[in-house]
């Protein structure tokens, strides 16, 4: 679990979005961390203490003179083992006092006596977010090392429609976990295809693969976690967008040719990384019909002609000043040696082997790892696990002597 022996410290203020603190306690503890909330007064009057001490199973605190508290100094003793501060919401008043150094409750004082990094998700109408004043409260916490979570926008309590709505818990959590991952990707781009694709035969009939495109999918998260700017060209699949992830969406092998081409044809975002986790249709049907194919009178099933599609990975690989190119293949028998086969023939310099040919659909995987020098095993994980693991060991190769960071 990506938040393991992590330990949160969730500030709740006054504002109607307090009430999705609650998930969001859930959510963490979800991913393995222990939560302990503080409450201002305010807070209280939207959402009781007793609903966060039964989701964490801790004590909630919201007097700073709390007698629980040995020394009668919870201000300090509550940060003590704290990985970091959540404010959840994030009212403006209590940015307000954050930007200011005011310290006359329980949860400003904590804040103000931190030693761990702190983190607001502001929540509030519209306007407020728009003033003058607000925006200056946020250039000065920015300008502290406090990390702001959003706002979003979109409805709002009071009826209105705009920025200042609180991000929901899930991108909150998402963004926690990425706070704690160490940003092997910082500063670089990273270009990935994930998921199949569709060759049509008529209008409503096709061939394509059981490929979900969760493997891709879990690696443009951790690429993203790690701190790449990360643009994820999507074949045909239900999956959501991992959060921060640019998506493109496709349908046919050629489809998906061309926006490789035109992601790594913008200067403004010249791909470090390239990473092909795609199951592309190596053919396609070159005399797709334009109506929908009936049943012959004889019984004699439709001409179908092949022709062959592009090859993605290969081409890329042999571009001037080419990304680090990684690759992917599905083997039924003779793992490593198809793989290096395979890697040489594309020229690439790693190549992901799927241990196993039952790997699509399935949210665990085992692979191996062909480079120059061998082959190791990841051993069998789930494949958000699988894919934080293989962004280690490209950010690792990555930062091989004699690797530039403009050499891709």
């Amino acid at each position: 679990m990506e938040l393991a022996n992590r330990h949160l410290l969730l500030g709740i203020t006054g504002g109607v979005a307090a009430y999705k603190a609650a998930e969001l306690a859930r959510e963490l503890q979800r991913r393995g961390a222990t939560v302990q909330v503080v409450m201002t007064e305010a807070a209280t009057r939207f959402i009781g203490p007793p609903t966060f001490q039964a989701l964490t199973g801790q004590p909630v605190f919201t007097d700073q003179w709390d007698p629980r508290i040995d020394n009668n100094m919870a201000h300090i003793e509550l940060t003590r083992r704290a990985d970091a501060i959540l404010i959840v919401p994030a009212s403006a008043d209590f940015l307000a006092k954050l930007a200011h150094g005011l310290a006359d409750d329980l949860l400003s004082t904590l804040c103000l006596a931190r030693n761990c990094p702190l983190l607001v998700a502001p929540a509030m109408n519209r306007e407020m977010w728009a003033q003058a004043p607000t925006r200056r409260n946020i250039a000065q916490l920015q300008a502290d090392g406090v990390r702001v979570l959003g706002p979003g926008s979109g409805d709002q309590a009071c009826g209105e429609t705009g920025m200042g709505r609180m991000l929901e818990p899930a991108e909150l959590a998402e963004d926690i976990a990425a706070h704690f991952t160490a940003q092997r990707l910082a500063g670089r781009q990273v270009l990935i295809t994930a998921g199949p694709t569709f060759e049509p035969i008529d209008p409503v009939r096709g061939i394509t693969n059981l490929s979900s495109g969760k493997m891709g999918f879990a690696i443009a998260r951790a690429c993203r976690q790690a701190g790449a700017t990360v643009t994820l060209i999507a074949g045909p699949t239900a999956l959501p967008t991992p959060r921060g992830v640019a998506r493109v969406d496709v349908r046919t092998a050629r489809q998906m040719h061309d926006a490789v081409m035109l992601s790594l044809a913008d200067a403004n975002a010249l791909a470090d990384v390239f990473i092909s986790v795609a199951a592309v249709a190596d053919w396609r049907v070159a005399n797709a019909s334009a109506s929908k194919l009936k049943k012959s009178d004889d019984g004699q099933p439709p001409q179908l002609v092949f022709a062959q599609n592009p090859d993605i990975l290969a081409t890329v690989a042999a571009r001037a000043n080419a990304p680090y190119c990684v690759g992917f293949a599905a083997e039924s028998e003779d793992l490593e040696r198809h793989g290096q086969e395979k890697r040489a023939r594309k020229g690439v310099p790693l190549l992901v082997a799927n241990i196993g040919h039952e790997t699509f659909g399935r949210d665990d995987n085992e692979l191996l790892l062909i480079d120059a020098q061998g082959s190791h095993r990841l051993p069998r994980a789930s494949k958000t696990e699988l894919a934080a693991r293989l962004v280690q060991e490209i950010a690792g190769r990555l930062a091989e002597p004699g690797r530039s960071s403009a050499s891709r």
